[in-house]
């Protein structure tokens, strides 16, 4: 029976809240600037008639096929329409409602019931945008997920500072840490797998297209065709950092490395896509799984509000 205590080791290692901490306030500051980027287009894409664009309606059908129970906005503005609140007036509520819980995720303050009400509404908003959403949306609802369930409040939260941790305990840490590192191993293994099993990322003709195709054509076309050698070793220097990913994050002395070359890819889809949103997500995540956690151990009430950091 040795193998109980080693699994139990594994999933419930002893975890400072630091990595939460850095995961509440980068979610927070992704959310925010997510609802600033689609300030201007929100109605245009989540209106039923879509303002020209394929509207919510066409998104919300494909969803209900999925399952009746998937979270939609068309719940919220359904409800709304009987007290007698238009369609545009109840979207910019809900605007309101998930940049007011992001700027909450960032300060600490009711962080349990903000990174709830991000979670929902991101994936409402992601579930009735369906056809013109991408995997952005995916990677934010699955940081909120994580962030939602996770023993929250950190010791960074103005929650921490005014209730004390009332009633809290931090038992919980490692596991969700950990179960979010193996939730980024299965991701970038698949990846990178996917990526390896065709051509078009050992030959470069995957890095080709996306660059030099809209809305991803960031880089003037010249300045790619001069790099055009170097664009099969990037792209099978992407599909191997993925797949050796779950093999070499894990020990100490690859970890840092790992993480770093990770950090550095998405930068630089980041920044040759403008695609600043999905690298802050993608970022975040890793480092809050596999960076170094500093900070104090964590304390419950019952061992003494001498827990809270000064």
């Amino acid at each position: 029976m040795r193998w109980r205590p080693r699994i139990a080791a594994f999933f419930f290692a002893n975890e400072t809240d630091a990595w939460l901490a850095f995961l509440r306030v980068g979610l927070g500051v992704e959310v925010i600037a997510y609802c600033i980027s689609l300030q201007d287009s929100w109605s245009s894409l989540l209106a039923k008639s879509g303002g020209g664009l394929i509207g919510r309606e066409v998104s919300e059908a494909f969803t209900r096929l999925q399952s009746p129970f998937i979270p939609r906005l068309g719940w919220f503005i359904d409800a709304a329409q009987h007290l007698g609140l238009r369609e545009e007036t109840t979207l910019s509520l809900l605007w309101l409602a998930l940049l007011f819980a992001g700027l909450l995720l960032l300060t600490g303050l009711c962080s349990r019931a903000a990174s709830v009400t991000c979670w929902l509404l991101h994936l409402c908003v992601s579930k009735s945008g369906g056809l013109v959403s991408y995997g952005l949306d995916n990677l934010i609802t699955i940081g909120l997920f994580y962030l939602m369930l996770a023993p929250l409040p950190d010791q960074w939260t103005l929650d921490w500072r005014i209730w004390k941790n009332r009633g809290r305990s931090a038992d919980l840490l490692g596991f969700f840490r950990r179960v979010l590192q193996l939730h980024l191993c299965i991701i970038y293994f698949f990846g990178g797998l996917t990526k390896a099993l065709g051509s078009g990322w050992w030959n470069g003709e995957n890095l080709w297209r996306a660059l030099t195709r809209a809305p991803f054509d960031v880089l003037p076309l010249d300045v790619v065709v001069s790099w055009k050698a170097l664009l099969p070793a990037l792209g099978i220097s992407v599909w191997l950092i993925e797949l050796c990913y779950p093999v070499l994050i894990w020990p100490r002395q690859t970890r840092l490395l790992w993480l770093g070359l990770i950090c550095v890819m998405h930068f630089g889809i980041g920044f040759a896509m403008g695609m600043p949103l999905f690298a802050v997500v993608m970022i975040v995540m890793n480092v809050a799984a596999f960076g170094p956690a500093q900070g104090v151990p964590r304390q419950s009430v019952a061992e003494g509000a001498d827990a809270v950091p000064a």
